[in-house]
């Protein structure tokens, strides 16, 4: 086995000592930055997605295998110059108003981040103004986000209407998700998609984006 693949495997094991272990190896060794994140680091990640899709891996197994991929990343990153990292695109990601659930929100972050997007984290009890001041600053393709009770579902809503009102609705496709939330509520306030799930957030934004 090649050392890409037996560091795919570290990752999909969730062993972030052997990850990081393993990625040093690979840097002294001359490994091109680039290929020890696409070829191991996110293939291995792509590997727990599809797992983790199917119900064969849960949500402790996939934040160990992404932390394994982080680690990883960490080290390359400073071998490579900011214009050649891979990036699906960037995406604004927080937990709206009134809920400071963030176990979901942290699952998506850490799914999207190992599919090549550039992730900015807002936090929990993000207002509509929060949201649109980062929009204003970050310029991202897409917002995902997230509420696990039924009384802070409205914020979202909110949040919609606030970057309506600052002229910026059309820059930016917005999903939702959470406990709560369903198709009809993401068409009912206007959300350009709706995600049960870390895995499925991160093919929909895949596919909003391009």
């Amino acid at each position: 086995m090649s050392d890409f693949n037996n560091l795919a495997e570290l990752v999909i094991k969730g062993d972030y000592a052997g990850a990081q272990s393993l990625t040093q190896k690979m840097i002294d060794n001359g490994s091109d930055p680039l290929e020890i994140i696409n070829q191991g680091l996110m293939a291995g990640m792509n590997v727990v997605g599809v797992r983790f899709k199917a119900g064969d891996m849960y949500v402790p197994e996939v934040m160990m295998s992404a932390k394994a991929m982080s680690k990883g990343i960490e080290m390359v990153k400073p071998l490579i110059a900011e214009k050649d990292m891979p990036t699906a695109g960037k995406v604004l990601i927080g937990t709206v108003k009134g809920d400071l659930h963030d176990i979901g929100k942290n699952l998506v972050l850490m799914m999207m981040e190992s599919a090549g997007f550039e992730m900015i984290d807002l936090g929990v009890d993000i207002d509509p103004d929060t949201f649109v001041k980062a929009v204003k600053e970050h310029k991202p393709q897409a917002i995902g986000m997230s509420a696990l009770l039924t009384t802070t579902m409205l914020s979202m809503k909110d949040t919609i209407e606030a970057l309506k009102e600052e002229g910026l609705r059309d820059s930016v496709k917005i999903i939702v998700g959470g406990a709560p939330i369903s198709q009809g509520f993401a068409d009912e306030i206007g959300a350009d998609g709706y995600a049960p799930d870390a895995a499925a957030a991160t093919d929909l934004c895949k596919g909003l984006i391009a």
